[in-house]
C-alpha cells in the first residue's frame, strides 16, 4: 500500500512541476509584453478593446496574456507593486480553476486581481469571497485603483448595508464579500416577492480566499433565514437542574470520541423520578427525552471558555478552527436553549425557518470556482471529491528557511507546562519575538498566568478580546514581544518582523526571526501548518516547535498514553515512533472527518436538489417568464414559500429522529431519502390547491392592498443566522446497544410487571 501511495505522490508531484513549467513560460511571456512605454490612455484603450473582445465571445484564454500584462503595468503605476513571477503563475492557475497553495506573505491578494480582471471583462461579474467584512472592505479599497484605472467597477458588501447599497455592490464588475454575507443575501433573494427586492445577479466566477476554511472547515455550516423569533424558553432550567443531578457512568454513558452522551437504565429511572413524568420512553414524553438529552449534551460535552464564552450576558460560540467568536452563530434550537439554561440565561426560540443552504451548496452555485490558501495540499483528496478542484502548489518567491523542529513530547501536562514556560523564558531573554498557539481561551489564560509568575510579560489574544486582534498581531513581531493566542493567530494574518520597522526587522532577523510555539497538536495537520506559517514569510528566518503531552485530549482519545509505558518524568520523551504515531492519528482523523462529511452530504444533498428544482420554478415566476396575472404570481410565490418552509420543518424533524429507523434494521439514510421524496412529491399539488382557493377568494384582484389583507406578503421581519451543525452529526448514533435494550426492556416489562414507575 505504501508503494502505491508513494507512486501516486510521485505522479502528482511531477504533474505539479509540469503545470508550473507551463505557467513559468507564460509568466515570462507576460513580462515580455512590457507596457512601460505606453501612456495611461493607451493602457485604458487596450482595456476597452479587451472588454469588447470578451463580450463578443472571444475565449478568455486567448486574452489572458494581454489582460495580465495590463494588470501587471497598472499595479506598478497605481500601487507601486510589481507582481512576482510566482504571483503571475498563481494568477494563471486561478483562471484555469485550480485551488492554489501559496505560502503566507506571498501576496495572494494581488495574485487574485489578474484572474478577477480577466473574468470580469465579459460583464458578468466576479465575486471574491473573503474571510470577514474587514478583509472584504480592505481588499476592495486596496486593489480598487487597479480595476478603476482599467475601466472596471469594484465594490465590497458589508453586513448591515441597505437593499439598494447591496444591489449596487453586486452590480459592480468585481465584488469583494464574505461567503456568509453573500449566502445570506442569496437566501433573502429566494423569498423575495418582487424582483426589485433581490440583490444578486446570476453567478459567474468566484475566487475563494482562505479556501480550506470556507470549502472544508465551514462547508457544512447551514446558513438560515427565518421569521421573527418566538418567545423566551424557560423550561430549560428544569432540565439543566436534572442533568446536574445525573452522574456519568452511574446514570449516563459518555462517548468522548463520538462527542455523544446517552442515558442508561439507571439514568432513565432517576430522570423519571426527578421529572415525575412516568415512562420517559413513552411516545407522549418524547419532547422530555429530547430536552433532557440536550441538557446532558451541553452539561457533559460543551465546555465554557473552550466551546463558548459568556460575554455581556450572552452565549457566544467559539469557532473550533480559528478560536474566534463565531458571530451570529447558534446551536440547533434545543441545544442553544439548553446551553443558555446551563448558564442561567434566557434564550429566544427561533422563528419558522424560511430557507437554508450550506456554504458548500451555496459556493457550488457558481459555474466557475477557484480558490487560494496557504494550506491545501494535505486535503487535496477532499477538494477533488467535493468540488472537483485540483490543488496546485505555487513555490515561494524566496526559499522558505524556517526550521520546523520535531515535536517535544512529555508524559504529563504539568511537565509540558513547566517545559513551555522554561523555553519561552529562555528565548524571551534574548529579545526574540514569540508567538504561542494554544488550544482554547481557558488554556491561553492559564499559560498567561504561568508566564506572569515567571516574569514574562505577554499579550493574550483569544475570543474574549478579539476586538484587539489587529493591534496585537501588528506588534507580535517586535523585539521582545510574547503573544499567547488561540488559533485566531493561525489564519488571515501577516506578522512582520520588527512590526514593520526595517531597523527592528534586521535585529529580529539576526535573533532568528519569529519563534512559533504550539502547546498542542490539532486534529488537522492543516491547522498546525497554519500556525507554523506565521513564521518564515518571504524568506525570513524563523522556527516552529510543538509541545505535546500524553495527557492531551487527542492522545487520550486514541489511547496513546496506554501504549507508552514510560513513568512520569520531567524530561521530553525521545521516541521517534511517538512522533510518527501522532502524524498517523492526524491522518486517521482527517480520513474520518472526510467520511463523516460524505455521510452528512447524503442527508443534505437531496434536500438541496429539491430546493433548486422548486427555486427554478419560483425564479421563472419572479422574472415574469410565465404567463400569469400579477395576482397569480403573488399567490403562487407565496404558497411555494409556505410549503417549502413546512417541508424544511419536516426535514428537520426527520433528521432529529431518523436514528430510530436503525431499531427496525433499516438504513437511516435510505429511509430519510424515501420519506423526503414522498413529502416533496406532495408539494406541487398542495401549491396548486391552495393557490386556486386563494385566487377564488381574491376574485382575481390585482390590488396589492387586497393581497396584504389576505396575508399574501413577506414576513414582517426576518433574521439570518448560522447553525453549528457539528453537534447534530452524531445524533444517529445516540441509540446504542444500552439505549435500545433500555427502551425495549421498559416497554415490554411495564405491562408484565404492572409497573408505572421504578
Amino acid at each position: 500500500m505504501n508503494i502505491a501511495v508513494k507512486l501516486m505522490q510521485k505522479f502528482k508531484d511531477r504533474d505539479n512541476q509540469n503545470k508550473l513549467k507551463v505557467y513559468q513560460d507564460k509568466a515570462e511571456l507576460i513580462r515580455k509584453r512590457n507596457l512601460e512605454a505606453w501612456d495611461d490612455q493607451q493602457l485604458q484603450g487596450e482595456s476597452l478593446r479587451l472588454q469588447k473582445e470578451a463580450k463578443s465571445g472571444t475565449p478568455l484564454d486567448e486574452l489572458l496574456v494581454d489582460a495580465y500584462a495590463l494588470v501587471y503595468e497598472a499595479a506598478k503605476r497605481k500601487l507601486g507593486l510589481e507582481p512576482y513571477d510566482v504571483q503571475i503563475m498563481a494568477a494563471i492557475a486561478l483562471h484555469e480553476r485550480f485551488l492554489i497553495e501559496q505560502h503566507t506573505g506571498e501576496g495572494k491578494t494581488l495574485s487574485a486581481v489578474m484572474p478577477a480582471y480577466l473574468n470580469a471583462l465579459t460583464g458578468e461579474g466576479v465575486h471574491v469571497l473573503t474571510f470577514n467584512d474587514y478583509l472584504a472592505n480592505r481588499d476592495a479599497e486596496w486593489m480598487g485603483p487597479i480595476y478603476r484605472f482599467l475601466g472596471l467597477t469594484v465594490n465590497s458588501v458589508q453586513a448591515g448595508m441597505s437593499l439598494s447599497e447591496k444591489r449596487e455592490a453586486y452590480a459592480a464588475n468585481i465584488t469583494y464579500v464574505t461567503a456568509k454575507e453573500a449566502g445570506f443575501d442569496y437566501l433573502r433573494d429566494t423569498i423575495a416577492l418582487n424582483e426589485a427586492d433581490t440583490v444578486h445577479r446570476p453567478f459567474h466566477y468566484v475566487i475563494v480566499d482562505e479556501a480550506d476554511s470556507l470549502l472544508l472547515d465551514e462547508a457544512r455550516v447551514p446558513l438560515v433565514i427565518s421569521g421573527e423569533s418566538g418567545g423566551s424558553k424557560s423550561d430549560g432550567i428544569l432540565f439543566a437542574e436534572v442533568a446536574r443531578q445525573l452522574q456519568q457512568v452511574e446514570h449516563y454513558d459518555f462517548d468522548e470520541f463520538q462527542r455523544n452522551v446517552y442515558l442508561n437504565e439507571a439514568g432513565a429511572v432517576k430522570a423519571e423520578s426527578l421529572l415525575g413524568c412516568g415512562n420517559l420512553y413513552d411516545s407522549h414524553n418524547s419532547h422530555l427525552l429530547t430536552s433532557l438529552n440536550c441538557a446532558l449534551h451541553v452539561e457533559s460535552i460543551l465546555k465554557k471558555d473552550i466551546d463558548y464564552i459568556v460575554r455581556d450576558g450572552k452565549i457566544e460560540l467559539i469557532e473550533e478552527y480559528t478560536g474566534r467568536v463565531a458571530e451570529n452563530r447558534y446551536l440547533p434550537d434545543g441545544l442553544q436553549a439548553a446551553l443558555a439554561a446551563k448558564e442561567g440565561l434566557q434564550w429566544k426560540a427561533g422563528g419558522k425557518i424560511l430557507g437554508t443552504i450550506t456554504l458548500q451548496h451555496f459556493i457550488s452555485l457558481y459555474p466557475r470556482i477557484c480558490g487560494m490558501t496557504a494550506t491545501a495540499y494535505a486535503s487535496a483528496m477532499e477538494f477533488e471529491d467535493i468540488y472537483v478542484l485540483q490543488v496546485v502548489q505555487i513555490p515561494p518567491n524566496r526559499p522558505n528557511i524556517r526550521i520546523d523542529h520535531p515535536h517535544r513530547i512529555y508524559t504529563h501536562k504539568e511537565a509540558k507546562l513547566k517545559a513551555l514556560v522554561q523555553e519561552i523564558s529562555s528565548v524571551h531573554r534574548a529579545g526574540r519575538p514569540i508567538l504561542i498557539g494554544t488550544s482554547s481561551v481557558e488554556e491561553s489564560d492559564m499559560l498567561a498566568e504561568a508566564l506572569a509568575v515567571a516574569d514574562v510579560p505577554c499579550h493574550v489574544l483569544n475570543a474574549k478580546n478579539d476586538v484587539k486582534e489587529a493591534e496585537i498581531i501588528a506588534k507580535a513581531g517586535e523585539i521582545g514581544a510574547v503573544t499567547v493566542s488561540t488559533n485566531m493567530a493561525g489564519r488571515g494574518v501577516d506578522i512582520r518582523l520588527g512590526g514593520g520597522n526595517p531597523m527592528q526587522a534586521e535585529v529580529v532577523a539576526k535573533l532568528g526571526g519569529l519563534y512559533v510555539i504550539g502547546t498542542h497538536v490539532n486534529e488537522s495537520m492543516r491547522i498546525d501548518d497554519q500556525l507554523r506559517g506565521r513564521s518564515g514569510r518571504q524568506g525570513d528566518p524563523g522556527d516552529s516547535l510543538f509541545f505535546v503531552s500524553l495527557e492531551d485530549e487527542l492522545m487520550l482519545r486514541f489511547g496513546i498514553n496506554k501504549t507508552i509505558r514510560a513513568p512520569r518524568q520531567g524530561e521530553a520523551l525521545e521516541e521517534p515512533v511517538l512522533r510518527s504515531k501522532i502524524s498517523h492519528i492526524q491522518r486517521v482523523i482527517m480520513g474520518q472527518n472526510f467520511d463523516i462529511h460524505q455521510e452528512l452530504n447524503c442527508y443534505s444533498d437531496m434536500v438541496e436538489d429539491q430546493r433548486r428544482i422548486l427555486y427554478e420554478e419560483r425564479l421563472g415566476i419572479l422574472k415574469n417568464e410565465k404567463s400569469m396575472s400579477p395576482a397569480e404570481q403573488r399567490v403562487r410565490l407565496f404558497y411555494i414559500d409556505e410549503f417549502w418552509a413546512d417541508h424544511l420543518a419536516y426535514v428537520s424533524y426527520l433528521r432529529e429522529s431518523i436514528h430510530l429507523e436503525s431499531l427496525a434494521s433499516r438504513n437511516p439514510i435510505d429511509e430519510f431519502h424515501a420519506q423526503i421524496i414522498h413529502a416533496y412529491e406532495q408539494i406541487p399539488a398542495k401549491i396548486n390547491s391552495e393557490s386556486a382557493n386563494m385566487l377564488v377568494r381574491l376574485g382575481g384582484s390585482n390590488d396589492p392592498a387586497k393581497w396584504e389583507k389576505f396575508g399574501l406578503k413577506s414576513p414582517a421581519s426576518t433574521r439570518t443566522y448560522i447553525i453549528n451543525d457539528q453537534y447534530i452529526q452524531n445524533k444517529r448514533s445516540s441509540w446504542t446497544g444500552t439505549t435500545v435494550f433500555a427502551y425495549w426492556f421498559r416497554t415490554i416489562s411495564r405491562p408484565i410487571f404492572k409497573l408505572s414507575k421504578f
